[in-house]
C-alpha cells in the first residue's frame, strides 16, 4: 500500500478527553475515530489491526475443534426473559421496540441466542461434544465509556460456546478452550496472566480471566513469583476485612510456593463453567442414552478490540506505538527520502516495493510529499516494527538504510536483504 491512497489520519495533537496512551496514541496514529460517547470508527490502520488479532483467535479456535458462526447483535427480549436476565442485567442492556411494538436488545453477550440456536438444532446427545464460536459487535450501555476502545459502549468480541453431556466432558471443554487461549495470547506476544475471577453476570461455577499485564489496568492481580497461582486480588480473603490491597506484597502465595506480587491488568478474556444454567432455564432437553438430559455448557470470552488497546499499553515509547509483529498493520515500512533531488530514488523504491510484494512482505510505502522528518515521525508514531529507508546517499551505494522501531542502531544492507530483514 501507498501512503498516497490510504486514509492517512496520524495527528500531533492529543485528544483532550483522553486519559490513557492507548487512547492517546489511537487517536494520534489514526487507528480509530470517535463517532459518539463509547463509540468508533475503526480507520484503516486499525482495522488491519483488528484482522491481524482476529486471524490469531481463528486459527486457534479451528485448530481447537469450534465451528465459527454467526449471530445477530439484535436479540429478541423474549430470550432474555426466559432466561431471568431481561431484568437482572440492569440498565447495561440497551432495550427498544420495533413498529410492532415487540421489545429487542443490542446484545451485550449471546448466550441466550446460542442456547436458542441449539434447542432447535440439536436432538440427539450424539450430536455432542460441539463447540461453536463467532466473531461479532457487543453493545453495553456503559455509564461512563472510558478509556477509548478499552472500555467502549460498542466492541468486537470472540465468543465461543461449548454443549457437553457431563461435567466431565465440560472439564475437558473447558481445557481445551484455555489451551487455545494460552498459544492466542503467546502468539499476540504480550505478557499475561491467567487469574482466577468472578463470574459476575453471566453466572456459573468455574471462572479464569486472562490479564494483560499494564499500569492502567482496572483490576489488581495477585500472583506468585514461584508459581503460575494468580487471582483477582478482589477475591482473597484478606479483602473482606477491609485489608489494604498493596499490603499483600511479599505476602507467602496461598499455593504455597513463592510470595505475591501485585501487578494491575486488562482484562482481554474470559472463560467460564457454566454448566446447567441456561440449557435449564431455556428448556436445552436432549435424548440420552439413559433418558432426557440437560447438556453442560461452557462460554469463553475475548475481546478482540479491547486487545489491540491492550497491546499499546504494553508497547509504546515517547514517540509511539511499538507493535509486536504478529499484529503490526505492517510488516515494513518503506520511506523515500527527498525524491525530487534524484528520480532515481522513487525508481528504487518502486523495484524494492514491487519486490517486496512478490515476497509477500506487507509494505506501507510512504510516497507523500512529504519532508523526511514528517516520515520518519509518522511512521514512528504508527509502530511498524520495520523502517526502510532509501535516501541520495544509499541509493547511490545501491544500499538501503534498516531502522527497527525501538531501536537507535541504522543497518545499511543490499536491497537483495531486505526481504529476509523482513522475515527475520
Amino acid at each position: 500500500m501507498k501512503t498516497s491512497n490510504l486514509l492517512l489520519a496520524t495527528q500531533r495533537e492529543s485528544p483532550s478527553d483522553a486519559e490513557t496512551i492507548s487512547h492517546k496514541l489511537m487517536i494520534k496514529a489514526g487507528l480509530v475515530r470517535k463517532v459518539a460517547s463509547g463509540v468508533y470508527n475503526w480507520l484503516p490502520l486499525g482495522r488491519k489491526v483488528l484482522r491481524k488479532v482476529e486471524s490469531i483467535i481463528r486459527k486457534e479456535m479451528d485448530i481447537s475443534g469450534a465451528q465459527e458462526i454467526l449471530m445477530p447483535i439484535v436479540q429478541p427480549g423474549e430470550l432474555w426473559k426466559e432466561s431471568g436476565r431481561w431484568d437482572q442485567y440492569g440498565k447495561l442492556l440497551l432495550t427498544f421496540e420495533d413498529r410492532h411494538k415487540r421489545e429487542f436488545c443490542l446484545g451485550p453477550t449471546h448466550e441466550e441466542v446460542i442456547t436458542d440456536l441449539c434447542r432447535n438444532e440439536i436432538k440427539s446427545h450424539k450430536q455432542l461434544p460441539l463447540t461453536l464460536y463467532q466473531i461479532q459487535t457487543k453493545f453495553r450501555d456503559e455509564i461512563r465509556p472510558r478509556f477509548g476502545v478499552m472500555r467502549s459502549r460498542e466492541f468486537l468480541m470472540k465468543d465461543a460456546y461449548s454443549f457437553d453431556l457431563s461435567s466431565e466432558g465440560l472439564d475437558e471443554s473447558y481445557r481445551r478452550m484455555r489451551e487455545a487461549y494460552t498459544r492466542i495470547f503467546d502468539s499476540l506476544g504480550l505478557n499475561y496472566r491467567i487469574v482466577k475471577a468472578d463470574n459476575g453476570e453471566i453466572g456459573g461455577s468455574d471462572s479464569e480471566e486472562f490479564h494483560v499485564l499494564a499500569d492502567t489496568g482496572e483490576d489488581l492481580l495477585a500472583f506468585s513469583d514461584k508459581s503460575e497461582y494468580a487471582i483477582n486480588a478482589e477475591l482473597l480473603i484478606e479483602f473482606q476485612d477491609d485489608q489494604d490491597p498493596n499490603s499483600l506484597e511479599g505476602k507467602p502465595s496461598p499455593d504455597g510456593k513463592g510470595n505475591l506480587r501485585l501487578k494491575r491488568g486488562i482484562e482481554v478474556g474470559h472463560i467460564f463453567k457454566l454448566g446447567k444454567k441456561y440449557s435449564k432455564s431455556m428448556n436445552l432437553k436432549l435424548q440420552g442414552e439413559d433418558g432426557e438430559l440437560f447438556p453442560e455448557m461452557g462460554c469463553y470470552g475475548i475481546g478482540v478490540s479491547r486487545i489491540v488497546a491492550a497491546a499499546i499499553e504494553q508497547n509504546y515509547d515517547e514517540k509511539g506505538i511499538i507493535w509486536p509483529n504478529s499484529i503490526s498493520p505492517y510488516q515494513a515500512s518503506l520511506v523515500e527520502v527527498n525524491p525530487k533531488k534524484n528520480q532515481g530514488i522513487t525508481e528504487a523504491c518502486q523495484a524494492l516495493y514491487n519486490s517486496l510484494k512478490e515476497e509477500g512482505c506487507e509494505v506501507l510505502w510512504d510516497d507523500r510529499d512529504q519532508r523526511a522528518g514528517v516520515k520518519f515521525s509518522d511512521m514512528e508514531l504508527i509502530g511498524i516494527p520495520l523502517m526502510i529507508i532509501i535516501g541520495e546517499k544509499s541509493y547511490k551505494e545501491n544500499k538501503v538504510e534498516l531502522k527497527r522501531r525501538g531501536q537507535d542502531k541504522v543497518e545499511l544492507i543490499s536491497p537483495n536483504e531486505v526481504a529476509l530483514k523482513i522475515v527475520a
